[in-house]
């Protein structure tokens, strides 16, 4: 290496475990570590061991000095998949993911209600189809409250409100009593023909979404937003992938990057295509991205870019809405949102601008369909991506190496304390393919590890815990455990948290790794990589370009200057 010129201005990290990513997800490299990391005006400058002449040099230059006790340092996580504003405004809804049925929902907003009698609506997350198997409508929620209430299925793909949540929305959002269903959802109506406060798929994407960004100032969602950062800092994240942009986040979100900065935070957003009957209504949602992604990319505003268009192309296993090559137990066969021909218009255009790809797939019918739309009409150069990809056949899981698709994974859906509804819903059969990760890693398939939250918990170390034990964070007693061949290893798991989720919005070449040249982007853990262990593993520090930008409280000083 070349010499480093001995500087104040360097810190060097001693006595610890700087953890170095093994190349390709190999799946028989167990975790090798170097025990000194000098990092200097945000760029890492040495990694490797302490008894090296740049080490001394530094050291007896005057550098500061940090003591990491024996501790873990980890590359800052990248959570490759989530929903920025959404996630903000939830860290202040009602949290339903305890209830196990109607009555435990009732009991818990009710509660909420008598404690919060000042806001002007009630937001609540983590209600579960599961719990409500006899339906739910807005009459179910009219006599707790009479202020709106929204009721947010876990994954979001479900909204449920009461009469004056309803009424609000149709207003708000111009949605008349005759309303069509729009296309790839659904406005779910009683007997009466009427609609009755639930809506479903992209009749969330498109109405309920805007509607609660809509009904709170540009003031708060840029506090929504500031909240989601710093949650994410204090777990360990210094880069998002937003999954659903739009004009009502991003608005907010460039306003807080010119006024106030995005602190410790590098967020890269897909734009959300919104489903149509006519192609000539969703070609111009491309070209807005096209130009957005020209006014703020890697060269202008690598802290704050689009890079590319998300597409929803199915719903999900428990509302029977993901699109499968065989019926559910409930005789349903849902096609997909998207018909195939106009995703290839769609997904060829934004390949031949530049933009990246991200194709949401869960069931194995939509997999299949978005793995030959991407084969058609992008290349690996564009680092195409599938969102989720819950259920895959296997001939399939084998092409997204082939083709270098990134498998885009969330393994907290794979929580088997979420999933008691999948054997009744689809059978022991295709369980048996659920979730099938070590094939996507042994296929070749890049891999990107997210949270998708607010839809599930955000904490990285515990989601490589799922995926690497296919067991539950949530329910750490329940010893069931989700097809254990297809668990990651803890490097394939680190690797896809981190530079995985770099790789696969070419952030790669400035983060997303401990290495001399990229960003000094690193948290400071309290973990053993093993497996069982992970789930114990607690986030000490998080820093983000060479600044610490969270500590935890209990965590004593450990920094010195050497005279």
């Amino acid at each position: 290496m070349g010499e480093l010129r001995a500087s104040p201005d360097f810190t060097v990290l001693v006595n610890g475990k700087v953890y170095q990513s093994p190349p390709n997800y190999a799946a028989d490299v167990g975790p090798t570590f170097a025990e000194c990391m000098i990092i200097r005006d945000g760029i890492i400058q040495y990694v490797g061991p302490e008894a090296d002449a740049e080490v001394e040099a530094a050291k007896v230059s005057g550098a500061t000095i940090k003591d990491l006790d024996s501790q873990t340092v980890l590359p800052g996580f990248i959570d490759g998949h989530l929903h920025i504003l959404l996630l903000g405004q939830s860290l202040t809804k009602v949290g339903l993911e305890a209830c196990k049925n109607l009555k435990d929902i009732r009991t818990e907003i009710k509660r909420y209600t008598k404690t919060h009698p000042d806001v002007p609506r009630i937001f609540c997350r983590g209600w579960m189809h599961s719990m409500t198997p006899d339906g739910v409508d807005s009459t179910l929620l009219d006599d707790l409250d009479p202020r709106p209430i929204f009721v947010d299925t876990k994954d979001l793909h479900s909204t449920w409100c009461n009469t004056v949540g309803l009424k609000e929305v149709c207003r708000v959002m111009n949605i008349p009593e005759d309303a069509p269903d729009p296309a790839g959802g659904t406005f779910q109506r009683g007997k009466d023909g009427k609609l009755n406060g639930v809506f479903n798929e992209s009749a969330v994407f498109e109405y309920i979404w805007p509607f609660t960004a809509r009904v709170a100032s540009i003031k708060e969602r840029k506090e929504s937003i500031k909240a989601a950062i710093k949650a994410f800092n204090s777990v360990g994240y210094t880069g998002m992938v937003d999954m659903a942009m739009d004009e009502t986040i991003w608005e907010p979100l460039v306003a807080l990057r010119n006024e106030e900065g995005l602190g410790g935070m590098r967020i890269s957003a897909y734009w959300l295509m919104k489903p149509s009957n006519s192609l000539q209504d969703v070609l111009p949602q491309v070209d807005r991205a096209i130009q957005l992604a020209g006014q703020y990319n890697s060269q202008s505003s690598p802290d704050c870019r689009v890079v590319g268009i998300k597409v929803i192309c199915d719903g999900i296993i428990d509302a029977c809405t993901a699109s499968l090559t065989e019926p559910y137990s409930t005789g349903t066969t849902p096609d997909p949102i998207w018909p195939e021909d106009f995703l290839h218009p769609i997904v060829s255009k934004a390949h031949a601008a530049g933009l990246q790809v991200a194709l949401h797939a869960i069931g194995n019918r939509t997999i299949r369909m978005a793995i030959d739309v991407l084969e058609k009409n992008t290349d690996r150069s564009g680092r195409p991506r599938i969102e989720h990809i819950e259920l895959c056949d296997a001939e399939d899981a084998a092409r997204l190496g082939k083709l270098g698709i990134t498998a885009s994974i969330q393994p907290v859906h794979s929580d088997p304390a979420i999933l008691r509804a999948w054997p009744r819903l689809i059978g022991d059969r295709r369980c048996k393919r659920a979730f099938a990760y070590r094939e996507f890693a042994d296929g070749g398939a890049p891999l990107a590890l997210g949270s998708d939250a607010p839809t599930a918990p955000h904490l990285p170390i515990p989601n490589m815990y799922v995926a690497t034990t296919r067991r539950s964070y949530r329910e750490p007693g329940l010893e069931t455990v989700i097809n254990p061949e297809f668990a990651l290893t803890v490097c394939q798991a680190a690797v896809a948290a981190t530079h995985g989720s770099a790789y696969s919005t070419f952030a790669d070449e400035w983060t997303g790794s401990l290495r001399k040249g990229l960003k000094a982007d690193f948290v400071v853990c309290n973990v053993e990589l093993s497996p069982q262990s992970l789930i114990k593993g607690v986030v000490k520090e998080t820093w983000f370009e060479g600044t610490q930008v969270y500590k935890a409280a209990e965590y004593g000083s450990d920094v010195t200057g050497l005279e």
